[in-house]
Parts: C-alpha cells; structure tokens; sequence
C-alpha cells in the first residue's frame, strides 16, 4: 500500500531532491525497507551498521512518534503520512511584590505592551525583573536578543566569543558592515543599548563548556538556545534540566527550521526528542549546507516569543510539541512530543547528574585513549591542495570529482573538474571507472570525504580526498576566485 514520506531537507539530496515520496509497506519497518531500497544513499542516514534505526532519526505516522506505538511495527495504511525528522547541525517570573517599578519613559516605551490585558504593568514589570541568556550572537541569537530588548527584558545576557565576519552579514542582524573584525559581543551589546538603554546587557566572551555552564546559567529565568553544533546544544539541553530553567530551542537548515521549549517541569528535553548525537560529519553544518537568510529571523522570532510567553506565565507554550517549518511551501507542522521516562538527563531514574564531555559524547574526542589509526595507503591518502597543483602541474593529476551542487560550482571551480552532487553519486556511480585514480573535492572537504568513503566501499581503488577543498585551493592557489 503507499505511503507518503515526508523528506526533510538534509536528506533530500538522496532522494532526487524529492520532499514527498511514495513508498510501500503494511508496517513502518516495510515503508522504509521500500524507501532505501528505491533510494539507496537513505540507507546510511537512517540505520546503523548493525542495522538498528538510528537513534537521532525520529519517525512519525501522523503526528505520532513511532517510539510510544510499536515503533518499526507499527502498521500503517494506505493514504497515511510518514514524517522523517532527524536532529538537524538553538524560569518563573519573579514574585509580584519583588517587581520593579517602571520609570515614566518606560511606560511611555511600553504603551503598546501595557494596553494589553495579557500583559499590562504587572507583566511588564515581570520583562523589566526577568534574566534571559542568549546562547550565541549569530543567526538565531541576533533576533531573539533584539527583540527581547525591545520587548523590555531587564537583563539579557549573551556568551560567544567569536568576530564578525562579512559572511556573518546575510542573517545576523545584529551587526553591520562597519562591525567587520569586531566582537560580536562587542556589536551586539551596543546594538541592544541603542535599540533600548534601560536593558542591561552582560557578555561573556567565552566558549561554553562543561566547565563554566552552570555557574553562567544559575539566576537567569530563560535560556535561549541559538547554538549551532551538537555538542554545545547536549551541553545547553543537560544544564537546564539539572537546574530546571526553561530551554526555548531553535535550530535552522537550508529552508527547514524547528523550535520547541525544552526541560520545563513536566516537559520533554531535548534528549527526549535525540537520545544520541549524529556521528561527527554525517549532518552537514549552515556553513557547508547554507541556510536563507530570512530563515534564523522567523525561527528566533518564536524564540523570543516562547520566551516572553514563559516569563509572563501565559499562553500555551511549545513544551510537549515540535515545530517545523518549511520556508520553501510557507508550511508550518507540529508534531507531539512526550517526556520520555527512561531519557537519562530528565526521566524517572536519571544516569546523567552532572554535565558530562561532550565533545567525547558526540563522537568528536574518544572516549580513552584511541588505538593507532590505520595507516593510509597511497591509494587513500588524502591530497592537499599544493600536492594536486603539482601533479596537475606535471601532468600526473587525478580525475577530479567535484561533489558540490550545481549552483555552487556556479560560485567557482577549478579547472577541469567534473561534477557529480554528493546525492547524485549512487545513482551516476556507473559513471566512473573503479581502476581510475580519483581526487574528490568539495567546499571544505567534508562531503568530499564522504563521497571517498562511498567509492572505496564499493571497490574503487585508488580514491583521494581534497584536504579544506575549493575554499583552500583559493587561499594557496588560485585567490582570484570567489570565497563563499
């Protein structure tokens, strides 16, 4: 019987840059056998070696997470809808008689807020008192802190500790062209001062770890997750569990955002939702992937939105439920989350009590002391930008493959490659002669080195990948080619 399959956006290379696909079964187990089966570069992203599903790739039929019915078993019927949602590389008011008083400019300031029933001078008193962290002053960070301080949050607290850069200018609206080299704490501070004075606003310039979590999060209300990497998003998940203050998360991809509220009293955490991390490299970053620019405006907005919400103690917030949007058809959809009783941060019996290594738990430090790695043969080792010029040079070089999408080999490219899209590769995998010495290259080389990956498992003998890709080829050899 077919069933339609919601494609979401990091995985849509593989299935011919679908979004909806068809596929058969009378279980959950079968749709997606068919599924890999028709597109097979799936298969990896959503099943472990042992062939277990992996476990930061969630499945829905409807609106209901396969996990709490009978997960693969799950029977589905003809005309259903299958969701695939993987994780994708974002406290209490104060009491009444602690609040404090608005000044004449601020009432005046706040006018549209106070006329509000919802919200009035209590609630605007509770904004003036409340202590909001912004986990990052980039893409998410910048409209949440704007809109926080124009909102009247006493207290906005900020932790990066990176500079603008000119690449930064097309979603982080925070900055402008004039903050170029500087620290965005630095910009974001006296753009949140000149957008509203009466807001006091602490940075800390400094990387969040294990180390200094907790003491940066302890007597803030809200913490407002804006991260874009795994590690960091675990490590906000765990701290605001064991110090039960509130998470209003966002992530953005491409065109796909998702936002919800985690680690609330009785709600789900982010664990709940991923138990595990994807392993390093498997879910391309905003920098290898990109994202629009509007997008991280619109996710931040409901954010901030959730934030207030929360500080207010009104509304229904998005504690228990999922959202998803898909900037490409205007859609937005929801999915139900549940607390999940065995997640070891929030459940019945935690394990996690204290923050943990987790750069070691995404896979990206070992966890003791790592076994020799294989020695590389000729025949794998990878190929740095200036050993290729070399060879080309000499007349000795490799075939190139360059994996990036059209739009990017647009950008720039180097002389003579030939252009096969990561996700197009198992089906054009014909095309290419397993005896021939090979060099992929790609933006960066992280989907390159995917790409070598899946060629030597199929038996090609001699396959290189471009160390730091088309971005270091421009640096050491050719810089009269755009950088993007």
């Amino acid at each position: 019987m077919p069933v339609s399959i919601h494609i979401p956006t990091p995985l849509r290379p593989f299935t011919e840059k679908l979004d909806v696909v068809q596929a058969n079964g009378a279980t959950v187990g079968e749709v997606l056998q068919d599924l890999t089966t028709r597109y097979a570069g799936l298969k990896q992203h959503l099943y472990a070696p042992d062939g277990r599903l992996r476990s930061f790739v969630n499945i829905y039929v409807g609106d209901d997470d396969i996990r709490y019915l009978q997960k693969e078993q799950t029977p589905v019927q003809d005309g259903q809808t299958l969701s695939i949602i993987p994780s994708v590389a974002g406290g209490a008011g104060a009491a009444t008689e602690a609040l404090p008083a608005l000044t004449a400019d601020e009432v005046k300031r706040y006018s549209r807020h106070l006329i509000l029933s919802e919200v009035g001078m209590e609630g605007q008193r509770k904004l003036k008192a409340a202590k909001v962290l912004c986990i990052g002053a980039g893409g998410l960070g910048s409209p949440v802190a704007m809109y926080l301080a124009a909102a009247g949050v006493g207290t906005i607290g900020i932790v990066d500790f990176d500079t603008v850069d000119v690449s930064n200018l097309q979603r982080q609206i925070l900055h402008g062209t004039s903050d170029v080299g500087r620290s965005k704490l630095a910009s974001a501070r006296d753009t949140l001062k000149d957008l509203n004075p009466h807001v006091n606003v602490i940075t800390h310039e400094v990387a969040l770890s294990s180390a200094n979590a907790l003491d940066l999060f302890r007597g803030y209300d809200v913490i407002v997750d804006g991260t874009d990497n795994f590690p960091t998003r675990y490590l906000v998940n765990d701290a605001c569990v064991l110090l039960g203050i509130p998470n209003a998360y966002g992530s953005i991809f491409r065109f796909e955002g998702q936002a919800s509220v985690f680690a609330t009293k009785d709600g789900p955490c982010y664990r709940c939702l991923y138990p595990e991390p994807p392993p390093p490299g498997l879910v391309p970053s905003c920098a290898e992937a990109g994202v629009l620019g509007i997008l991280p405006g619109l996710i931040g907005t409901i954010q901030a939105t959730e934030t207030v919400k929360i500080i207010l103690g009104m509304g229904q917030t998005l504690a228990g439920r999922f959202l998803i949007y898909d900037a490409m058809k205007m859609r937005f959809r929801e999915l139900t989350l549940r607390k999940d009783p065995e997640c070891p941060v929030c459940g019945t019996n935690p394990t996690v009590t204290a923050l943990i290594d987790y750069d070691q738990f995404c896979g990206i430090v070992p966890a003791q002391a790592a076994p020799p790695a294989p020695v590389l043969t000729d025949a794998m080792a990878d190929v740095s930008v200036l050993e290729f010029k070399a060879m080309r040079d000499a007349g000795t070089a490799p075939l190139l493959i360059d994996v990036r999408e059209p739009h990017e080999y647009d950008i720039c490219r180097i002389e003579g490659s030939v252009l096969i899209p990561l996700g197009d590769l198992p089906a054009r995998v014909g095309e290419l002669d397993p005896t021939v010495e090979l060099v992929m290259q790609c933006r960066s080389g992280v989907r390159s080195g995917k790409a070598a990956a899946f060629l030597r498992e199929r038996g090609f003998r001699s396959v290189h990948n471009l160390t730091g890709g088309i971005l270091a080829w421009i640096d050491q050899v050719d810089p009269s080619q755009p950088k993007y």
